[in-house]
C-alpha cells in the first residue's frame, strides 16, 4: 500500500527587494501542488478502476471457468453416455454374433445329419439295386440256360420239320396238266400245300367255294361251282378269266385244271382236294413271274 505523499515544505526567503520573480515562483509552487493533487486523485481513480476491472475480470474468469467446468461436465457426461451406448451396442452385437454362430452351428449340424441320412438311404438303395441286379443276373442266367435249351430244342424241331417237309415234298404227287407238258407237283392236303409254299416256286391261294348263282373270286380268277358229286368225288366248275368263261365238266379231285391268262407265260392251275355237299375245297396256283404273253 502506498502512503500519502507529504506536502512539500517551501522555505520562504526573507523579504528582499520586491521583484517579478517571487510571484512567478509562488505560481510555480501552487501549480506543482495542484499538479500533485491532480495526479494523486487520478492515481486513486486509477487504483479504484483497476480494482474494479480486476474484480470484474476475476468474476468473468470465474464465470467462464465455471461455464467451462459445467460444459466440460456435460461433454464428459455425453461422452460417457455415448461410450455406454457403444458398449451396449457392442454387447448386443456380440450376443447376436454368438447366437448367429450358434444357429449356424445348429444348421450345419442339421445339414450334416440330413446328408448322413441321405447317404445311408443312397447306400441302402444301392445295395438293393445290387441285390436286384444279382437276382436279375441269376434269373437271366437261368433263363439263358432255358433259352439255350429251348433253342436247341427248336433247332432240333426245325431240323425235324425240315426233314419232314423234305419227306413231304418227296412224297408229293406229280401230275401232267392239260396244257403244260411238264409234270407239276400236286398237294392233296393242307400239309402238302404248306410244303409247296415252302418251295416258293409258285403263289398259292386256298379257297372254299359253295354252290351259288354268283361266282367266287379267287385271286384274279372268278370260279363258279356248277355241280358237286360227293359220292364219286367229281365236280363241274366255270372259270372266268380275262373276260372269257370256260366250263370244266366232271373233273376229279387232285386233278390239275390248267388255263392261261394274259399276265403270264405259264398257266394257272386249280386243284380241288375235297368235294363236299354243294361245296369244293382246294387251291389256285399262279406263276411267280407275271409277264404278259406276246400278242396280248
Amino acid at each position: 500500500m502506498s502512503s500519502t505523499p507529504q506536502q512539500p515544505t517551501y522555505i520562504i526567503p526573507p523579504p528582499s527587494n520586491p521583484n517579478w520573480k517571487t510571484p512567478v515562483l509562488v505560481g510555480v509552487l501552487v501549480l506543482l501542488a495542484a499538479t500533485n493533487i491532480f495526479l494523486f486523485v487520478q492515481l486513486e481513480h486509477l487504483r479504484t478502476d483497476s480494482k474494479n476491472e480486476m474484480a470484474k475480470l476475476s468474476s468473468d474468469v470465474n464465470a467462464a471457468m465455471e461455464k467451462m467446468r459445467i460444459d466440460s461436465n456435460d461433454a464428459v457426461q455425453r461422452s460417457r453416455r455415448s461410450v455406454d451406448e457403444l458398449q451396449a451396442r457392442l454387447a448386443q452385437q456380440r450376443r447376436a454374433a454368438e447366437q448367429a454362430v450358434g444357429q449356424a452351428k445348429i444348421d450345419a449340424q442339421r445339414r450334416v445329419e440330413d446328408l448322413q441320412q441321405r447317404v445311408s438311404q443312397e447306400e441302402a438303395a444301392q445295395q438293393q439295386a445290387i441285390t436286384a441286379v444279382k437276382q436279375t443276373a441269376d434269373t437271366a442266367t437261368t433263363q439263358l440256360q432255358t433259352v439255350s435249351t429251348d433253342v436247341g430244342n427248336v433247332k432240333t424241331d426245325v431240323q425235324n420239320t425240315k426233314s419232314q417237309l423234305q419227306q413231304t415234298i418227296d412224297n408229293l404227287k406229280r401230275a401232267t396238266g392239260e396244257l403244260d407238258t411238264h409234270a407239276s407237283l400236286i398237294a392233296t392236303n393242307g400239309k402238302e400245300l404248306e410244303a409247296l409254299k415252302e418251295l416258293g416256286e409258285r403263289n398259292y391261294t386256298q379257297f372254299t367255294i359253295p354252290k351259288n348263282k354268283k361266282p367266287a373270286r379267287v385271286a384274279d380268277v372268278m370260279v363258279e361251282l356248277k355241280k358237286a358229286d360227293v359220292k364219286h368225288n367229281r365236280f363241274t366248275i366255270a372259270i372266268t378269266v380275262d373276260d372269257k368263261t370256260v366250263e370244266k365238266k366232271d373233273r376229279t379231285i387232285n386233278e390239275p385244271i390248267q388255263f392261261y391268262t394274259l399276265k403270264a407265260h405259264q398257266p394257272d392251275e386249280i386243284v380241288v382236294n375235297e368235294v363236299r355237299k354243294d361245296t369244293i375245297v382246294g387251291y389256285l396256283a399262279t406263276p411267280k413271274v407275271q409277264t404278259a404273253r406276246a400278242g396280248t
